[in-house]
Formats: C-alpha cells, sequence, structure tokens
C-alpha cells in the first residue's frame, strides 16, 4: 500500500502557500495566493481549462454571436452588445440561497463603485447594465457600452456574490471611501456558508497560520474526494520545502516553493528512490509574465535611455539557464508566447554593455568615484522592491545589482510582505524606481489593455484601480488597444495589438524578464488531471482531483 503520510493521518489535504492571502473576496483581491483558495470555494460563470477551451461552471451555455446568446445592437450610431447568460437552476450557495443574476448584477454594482478598491475595473467598466429576468432570476442579460471583443470572456474577478448577504453591506458603505471593503463578510465573517458556491466552503481562518476548507454539501456539481483542504501558510520557502519533507504538508502549487527548489528536489529524485516514490514534480507552461515595473513618475527612470541602458545591461538568457535549468525563458515582452499577438521577430535588447554604457552616456549620467554614475550631483541609484522571503526574486534582485553595477549604476534593494507589497505599495506607487512581479494573463487572447492604457493608472481620484503601475501613457499604444477592445476580427485585432507592443519594445516601460512556468510538488498518487497541460488555474478543478486506481487512502 502507497502511504499518504499527512493525509492519511488526519483526512486533510495540507497544501504549502509562500503567501498569505489578503481577502476571498474576489473583485478586490489581486493575490494569487487568494486565488488559489477561492478558486476552490467560489466558482465563475465559465472560465477556459487546462488545454484553452471555454467551459461553464455555473452557466448553462457559453453565449456567442453565432449560437444567438449575444447580439450586437445599434443605439444611435454606437455599436453595443447584449449577451444572454443562464445560471444553472441547481447553482446554490452553501447556505442553500440559489445562484441567480442578482448576484452577478452585485458583482458589477461594486465592482463599478467608485469608493471601492479592485485589481481589474476593466472587467467590470465596459458593462453598462445587466437586467435579470423578473419570471427567472437565474437569466439575465449583460449590456455593453461598446462592441467588444471579448464579451462573454468575464475575468475570474467577475463571479456571481451572494446579494442576500453582501448586498446590504453595501448599500450601507458604498458612500464611503474604502468601507466596504473593511466590512465585507468576506473581512469580518469569512467561514459563513453563503459566501461560497463551490465544492468547498471556508471553516476556519486564521491570520499568520493557515485557511482551512471543508466539503460544501450544498455544491451540486461532482463531489469533492477530500473532506477538507488545508492551506498552511510558510511564507519562508525553505521551510516550506522542510515541511514537504518532513511530511507536515502533502504539496505545494502556484504560491508554494520557488522554482529553484522544485528544481533541486527533482534531482534529489534521481538519488533518493524513497523520495521519488513519495512525490511527483510537475511543470506546467503557465500564462505568467515575471516583470520589473518601472515608476515613471520618477524622474531617475524616466528618460527611456536609462530604461534601455538598464535592459541591455542583462544577460537574461544566462540568468534563466543559471536559475531554471533554461525550463522558463526570456521574455520578450509583456504579452506570451501562446498569444494570437505574438511574434517571433520580437525582441532586440540582446545583451550588450557597450550600447548600455553609451546610452547612460549619452543621457548625462557620467562615471564617477567608485565607478557610480553622477548626473548634477545627484548618484543614479535606484531602489528595487519585491515581494520578501522568495529565494528566486531575491536571487533575481542580487543578479540585477551586480549586473547594473557594471555600468555605474547602484540599486539597493527593499522588500515586503507579499500582503503589503500588492494591498497598497503597487497601487499607490511607492515602490521606489523598481517594482518586480509576476502578471497572469486573462487568457491567451488578451489584449492588456487593463495594464498598458493610460486610463488604468491607479490613482487617488480612481479609487487606485487599475493595473498601470508604471503610469505608462502612449498615445498610440492607448489608440490601438482601445481599437482591438471593439474588434470582432481576429486578423485586425492582432495587427493592432502588435502596434502597441512595438511602442511597449520602444519604450519599454517594463523591464521583462521571463515567462513563468507553474511547479506543482504532490503526492505521486494523487492526479490532478492536469500534467503536461497549462496551469490556469488549477484549484477550479479541484473536485476532479482523485487518487490513482489501487491506491488505498
Amino acid at each position: 500500500m502507497f502511504v499518504l503520510h499527512a493525509f492519511l493521518a488526519t483526512q486533510i489535504l495540507t497544501i504549502g502557500l509562500a503567501q498569505e492571502p489578503d481577502t476571498l473576496h474576489p473583485v478586490i483581491t489581486t493575490m494569487t495566493a487568494s486565488n488559489a483558495v477561492r478558486h476552490m470555494a467560489i466558482r465563475p460563470l465559465a472560465a477556459v481549462n487546462e488545454v484553452w477551451k471555454w467551459e461553464c461552471y455555473l452557466c448553462t451555455t457559453i453565449p456567442t454571436i453565432e449560437n444567438g446568446g449575444a447580439k450586437v445592437l445599434d443605439e444611435g450610431g454606437t455599436k453595443k452588445v447584449l449577451v444572454s447568460w443562464e445560471i444553472k437552476a441547481d447553482a446554490v450557495w452553501g447556505d442553500g440561497q440559489p445562484v441567480t443574476g442578482h448576484d452577478m448584477k452585485l458583482a458589477w454594482q461594486i465592482g463599478m463603485a467608485p469608493t471601492v478598491t479592485k485589481g481589474a475595473p476593466e472587467s467590470f467598466d465596459g458593462v453598462e447594465d445587466i437586467v435579470v429576468d423578473a419570471k427567472n432570476p437565474k437569466r439575465f442579460k449583460m449590456k455593453y457600452k461598446a462592441l467588444r471583443y471579448d464579451y462573454n470572456q468575464l475575468d475570474l474577478s467577475f463571479v456571481p456574490l451572494p446579494s442576500h448577504i453582501e448586498g446590504p453591506i453595501f448599500e450601507k458603505t458604498k458612500a464611503e471611501q474604502g468601507a466596504y471593503e473593511k466590512q465585507t463578510s468576506y473581512i469580518v465573517n469569512p467561514t459563513n456558508p453563503g459566501l461560497y458556491n463551490g465544492p468547498y466552503r471556508v471553516k476556519e481562518i486564521k491570520p499568520s497560520s493557515h485557511v482551512l476548507l471543508e466539503k460544501n454539501a450544498k455544491f451540486a456539481g461532482q463531489a469533492a474526494a477530500f473532506p477538507q483542504i488545508l492551506f498552511k501558510i510558510i511564507p519562508n520557502t525553505q521551510a516550506l520545502e522542510a515541511n514537504i519533507l518532513a511530511g507536515s504538508i502533502d504539496m505545494t502549487g502556484a504560491v508554494g516553493v520557488t522554482f529553484d527548489q522544485a528544481l533541486a528536489f527533482r534531482k534529489r529524485q534521481k538519488t533518493d528512490p524513497a523520495l521519488a516514490k513519495r512525490f511527483r514534480v510537475a511543470t506546467m507552461e503557465d500564462l505568467i509574465f515575471e516583470h520589473v515595473d518601472f515608476n515613471l513618475r520618477d524622474p531617475l527612470v524616466a528618460d527611456v535611455r536609462v530604461r534601455q541602458a538598464l535592459m541591455y545591461s542583462l544577460d537574461r538568457n544566462k540568468l534563466c539557464d543559471a536559475l531554471f535549468d533554461g525550463l522558463q525563458k526570456p521574455a520578450a515582452h509583456a504579452y506570451h508566447p501562446l498569444s494570437p499577438y505574438f511574434a517571433k521577430e520580437d525582441g532586440g535588447y540582446a545583451f550588450d554593455l557597450t550600447k548600455a554604457e553609451a546610452l547612460l552616456d549619452e543621457a548625462g549620467w557620467k562615471k564617477g568615484a567608485g565607478g557610480i554614475r553622477t548626473k548634477d550631483g545627484k548618484k543614479l541609484s535606484l531602489t528595487i522592491m519585491t515581494t520578501s522571503q522568495n529565494k528566486v526574486r531575491e536571487l533575481v534582485q542580487v543578479y540585477l545589482q551586480e549586473a547594473w553595477k557594471r555600468v555605474g549604476v547602484e540599486l539597493a534593494i527593499k522588500n515586503e510582505p507579499a500582503r503589503v507589497f500588492f494591498g497598497g505599495t503597487l497601487k499607490r506607487a511607492e515602490y521606489g524606481q523598481l517594482g518586480m512581479y509576476a502578471s497572469t494573463f486573462a487568457s491567451p487572447d488578451d489584449i492588456q489593455l487593463q495594464t498598458f492604457s493610460s486610463s488604468r493608472i491607479p490613482t487617488a481620484a480612481n479609487g487606485y484601480a487599475g493595473s498601470n503601475y508604471m503610469a505608462w501613457s502612449n498615445a498610440t499604444a492607448d489608440k490601438a488597444l482601445d481599437a482591438a477592445q471593439v474588434s470582432l476580427d481576429p486578423a485586425e485585432r492582432a495587427k493592432l495589438v502588435r502596434s502597441a507592443i512595438a511602442e511597449y519594445i520602444k519604450e519599454l516601460p517594463q523591464l521583462p524578464l521571463y515567462y513563468r512556468a507553474a511547479v506543482v510538488i504532490a503526492p505521486a498518487a494523487l492526479v490532478t488531471n492536469q500534467d503536461g497541460g497549462v496551469d490556469y488555474p488549477l484549484g477550479l478543478r479541484v473536485e476532479r482531483w482523485t487518487w490513482k486506481e489501487g491506491v488505498t487512502h
């Protein structure tokens, strides 16, 4: 019999998390760690699966113009799109209340509220109205302000919210900036079963310690195999790996051990049969892009020549080979190779110290005492911030520090806990000149309007909504992305996005590092039905996790 250490002893599948979730509220959170938990407990209408095909979770059918579920309207010369959705009859919340169109309407209202900070405002602000069928509240129509290519591709932050619980709270707090975020039940009463409609619901949350999920008896879909799932928070990834080896956690996934740790783990398995028998290490292609944002508000990096010089001075091929055995590839830009907008000719900025030095000289930064460049009596000294206790990011920071020192740029490292960094520092542009983190693509054909449109720069006036943390403003890119958003022609849309990519490559609002691969260390007998596929996101299919045939558990 194969022995599953922690699970057999406790009937709890324990998953290690290297970051602490901030909130499980789908509209508010921007953290991967939060999403890793809430995807097991909160279902979207539809999402792409592991082979990048859209499938229904709560909906009965994905509406399209071709099947009559959506239609283009012409109102006063403005083209709009009306989309009809129907929620499954047996979809209910954990307290037995039905999931209805009213729940989608509330999510939209919260997503549109200027007093609520959200990570993806573009998921909501394109919607003009949601009308719920008076006779059958399971049916509702979503009307967009303008024609858009992704009318049936809702972001995973735009999911139903329990209107019978959250509706009164929102009405009471919506006039005061930040009040709803503090008083939502997902913060003050997160174990309320009525907040969850997935195969699991939250049983217990202990800050800095764990989140415990239990099977949702009201879930009408396939019953999950595990009575409970425990997310154990271990911010130090070295300690997390030690817990795996000791048997106190069973697996780690989206926000767990670092890629280099997983590679070392796999190498040890080749000489340790017992370790190979207990665990498998699976890598999957992931739509995650690791990068450094330039804070373009800061004069030290506002000059494009400085940004280009920093890019030229990095040997990213060497970085990826050294840290990832070449399994994670250098990024050409912010669009993934799986994207229809990616082209093989993309690139530039190959490692070239001579060009880097020349650009810095041209920008007026001259090497002084100690080799650090100065201009008008000020040193070219930059600060970089990222999530603390992440070994890979810390190694990358050291690599950047050493690489840039060679061309006369000083780099100071200042990191914060992920909850602080993502919860406020990035949004408020308080990360110095450089902020390092990863972005997840909504889908392969995500045009990334939310990240690169100047209308998505977070400010106090818009409640710090939007993901353009760089404050990049480029008229050509803005025009192209706005046009791509309303184009139903894939070829035309690709041409438009390609023009925005050209501006990105030229102006470098970000320093692209590499495209990440997802890595999972799991019990050898656990089947997630995802090995070799795309990790997006693993928890949405948790009820399909099972044990290999013949395993006693």
